[in-house]
C-alpha cells in the first residue's frame, strides 16, 4: 500500500469542524498539563498545534499499537521543550499514554517528563531537549532509511519506505550543530527528510531577531534543501499543501518556514516571551476556554475526536498489516538480507571470536594501537555488512576506512560516510542511525576533539545506543601539534558520563 493511498482513505472524513476541535483539544491538553505541573512550556504547543495536527492526521504514517514498527514514519520533536504537545498527540492518537500521565506532566516517575526521553514514553523516537540534537538525529534516521532501502528493496517489496519529519525551533537553528547536520543532509540529498521550522521570533530573553537575523530559507537553500514558506501558522490548507509537496520531493530534503504566534490565543501573553516557559495561569486558561466555548473540565478530549483519531490510526494499522505480509515474503526470498539487516534493532556481529583472531594475527609484534584498531575494524567489517561509518575527515589518520564504497547522493548502498569536519553532527547523526535500527554506526576523530561532540556522545549513553566511537591520538605524545592537540583531561571527563565510556 502506498503512502498516498494510506493518507487518502480516512482523511476524506476530516472536516473544518473536526480540525478545529482537534487543534483546540491539543492546545488545551498542553496548557492544562503545564498549568497542572506549574512549570513547562505552553507557548510552542499553542502556536504549532495546527501544523502538528495536519501532519499527524494527513501525512504521518504510523500505527499507535506498534510504536516500533520498522517502516513507520519518524516524528522528531527537536524543540523538546514543547513536549506537552507531543504527549497530547500521542494520547489523542491512541498510543499507550493514558490521560492520567498527561495529568502527571513533569512529575517524578511519570511517562511525561519535561523533555521527551527515548525508551521512556511510547512513540518518542529520540531524547530531545538540548537544542539541535533532534534535528541532527533525524538526519541520521533519514540517512539510515535511504541506505537500508538501497540494500533491502528488491523487486516489488518496498520494505524500507518511510519518511522522517522534524519540528524545530529558532533555538534549534541557532545551535551550531544544526548548520553541520543540515549541510550534511543537503549534500547527501536526503529527500525523505522534512523540517518544519516554528518561526515565532520569540526566545526566553526577548525577540529572536535581537540575536539572530538569518534568512533561514536562503540558508537552507544554500545547503541544497528544497524550501517553502507558510505565512500563517493557522492556515490548514497551506500547511497541508506544503507537507504534500515535501512528500513529493525525492532529490533533496525539505525545509518549511512556518510563521506562528507563540502562545496563540492566550490573552495578554501571546506573542511575548512570557508564553515561552511559564504556566499561563488559571485566569488566562479560563478566558481561553470561555472564548473557545470549551467545557471547564481540565484535560477534556471530545469522544467524537477520539473516534476520528481511531479511524486515522486504523489506516496506519492497515499499512502495517500490509507491510508485515510483504516483509514475510521478503524474508523467505532473501533470508541472508533479513539476518544482515534486522530492521527493528541495531544488529550485533556474529563473528566476534573470529574477528579477534584475525586482528591478533594482523597485528602480531609491536603495533600502534590505531593500526590494531583498524585491523580489527576491517576484520569485523568483512563479516558484518550492517557496520557503517567513517570519520570527521581523519579516516587515514584514525585507520577507520572499511571496504564497501562511499555513501553519496546517488549511491546509498555504500558503507563509508564522509562526515566532513563536523564532529558534533557526526555523533548526533550516528545516534539517529542507531535509533532507526538495521545498521551499526561508528565514527572516528582524535581524542582531543571529543570535546566537539560531547553533547551527542552523552545522549548516546543516556539512550543506551550502541554507537561506536573510535578516538585515536590519545596521548600527550602527539608532540609537535602542541598543547591544543594534547588530550590531558579527556579520558577522565568521558568516564564521568553516566553509562558511558
Amino acid at each position: 500500500m502506498s503512502v498516498a493511498a494510506i493518507t487518502a482513505s480516512y482523511r476524506e472524513e476530516l472536516t473544518d469542524e473536526i480540525d478545529r476541535s482537534a487543534i483546540t483539544t491539543l492546545r488545551f491538553l498542553a496548557a492544562d498539563a503545564v498549568q497542572s505541573a506549574n512549570s513547562g512550556h505552553p507557548g510552542l504547543p499553542l502556536g504549532v498545534a495546527p501544523a502538528a495536527w495536519v501532519l499527524w492526521s494527513r501525512h504521518l504514517r504510523h500505527d499507535p499499537t506498534d510504536p516500533r514498527w520498522p517502516n513507520r514514519d519518524r516524528f522528531v520533536l527537536s524543540a523538546g521543550h514543547g513536549s506537552a504537545l507531543l504527549y497530547a498527540l500521542l494520547h489523542v492518537f491512541g498510543y499507550n499514554l493514558p490521560l492520567a500521565e498527561l495529568e502527571r506532566f513533569r512529575q517524578l516517575g511519570s511517562q511525561t517528563p519535561g523533555h521527551p526521553e527515548f525508551g521512556h514514553t511510547p512513540g518518542v523516537e529520540t531524547t530531545t531537549g538540548p537544542l539541535g540534537q533532534g534535528l541532527a538525529n533525524a538526519v541520521g534516521m533519514a540517512l539510515a532509511e535511504r541506505m537500508l532501502a538501497a540494500h533491502c528493496n528488491i523487486g516489488e517489496h518496498r520494505i524500507v519506505d518511510h519518511r522522517t519529519w522534524v519540528l524545530a525551533s529558532d533555538g534549534d537553528l541557532m545551535e551550531g550543530i544544526s548548520h553541520e547536520a543540515a549541510s550534511f543532509a543537503g549534500r547527501l540529498g536526503l529527500g525523505r527528510l522534512t523540517v518544519i521550522f516554528d518561526d515565532n521570533n520569540v526566545t526566553i530573553d526577548g525577540p529572536a531577531d535581537r540575536a539572530c537575523g538569518d534568512d533561514a530559507l536562503a540558508r537552507f537553500a544554500a545547503y541544497g534543501w528544497h524550501t517553502l514558506y507558510i505565512e500563517d501558522g493557522n492556515d490548514i490548507a497551506s500547511i497541508d499543501e506544503a507537507l504534500a509537496e515535501a512528500r513529493d520531493i525525492e532529490s533533496a530534503p525539505t525545509f518549511i518556514r512556518l510563521r506562528t504566534t507563540i502562545g496563540y490565543g492566550a490573552p495578554g501573553v501571546e506573542g511575548t516571551p512570557k508564553a515561552h516557559g511559564s504556566p499561563l495561569g488559571a485566569a488566562t486558561i479560563a478566558a481561553m476556554r470561555d472564548k473557545a466555548r470549551r467545557p471547564e473540565t481540565k484535560f477534556f478530549v471530545p469522544e467524537g475526536l477520539r473516534a476520528v483519531t481511531a479511524g486515522l490510526a486504523g489506516d496506519g494499522a492497515a499499512a502495517r498489516a500490509d507491510w508485515i505480509q510483504s516483509y514475510a515474503i521478503w524474508c523467505a526470498e532473501h533470508p541472508q538480507l533479513a539476518v544482515d539487516y534486522p530492521l527493528n534493532r541495531v544488529p550485533a556481529p556474529a563473528n566476534v571470536d573470529a574477528v579477534v583472531s584475525l586482528a591478533e594475527a594482523a597485528t602480531s609484534g609491536r603495533t600502534a594501537t590505531r593500526q590494531a584498531s583498524g585491523a580489527a575494524l576491517n576484520a569485523l567489517a568483512a563479516g558484518y555488512p550492517a557496520l557503517v561509518g567513517g570519520s570527521a575527515d581523519l579516516a587515514t589518520s584514525t585507520n577507520t576506512v572499511i571496504p564497501g564504497g562511499d555513501v553519496c547522493a546517488d549511491h546509498y548502498a555504500g558503507r563509508v560516510l564522509h562526515f566532513g569536519i563536523r564532529e558534533h553532527a557526526m555523533a548526533a547523526v550516528m545516534n539517529g542511525i542507531a535509533l532507526h535500527g538495521g545498521l551499526r554506526p561508528y565514527g572516528s576523530t582524535f581524542l582531543v576533539f571529543s570535546d566537539y561532540l560531547r553533547p551527542a556522545l552523552r545522549l548516546s549513553a543516556l539512550m543506551g545506543q550502541p554507537v561506536i566511537y573510535v578516538f585515536t591520538h590519545d596521548s600527550v605524545y602527539v608532540g609537535e601539534d602542541g598543547p591544543s592537540h594534547q588530550p590531558i583531561e579527556h579520558v577522565e571527563s568521558l568516564r564521568l558520563i553516566p553509562d558511558g565510556c
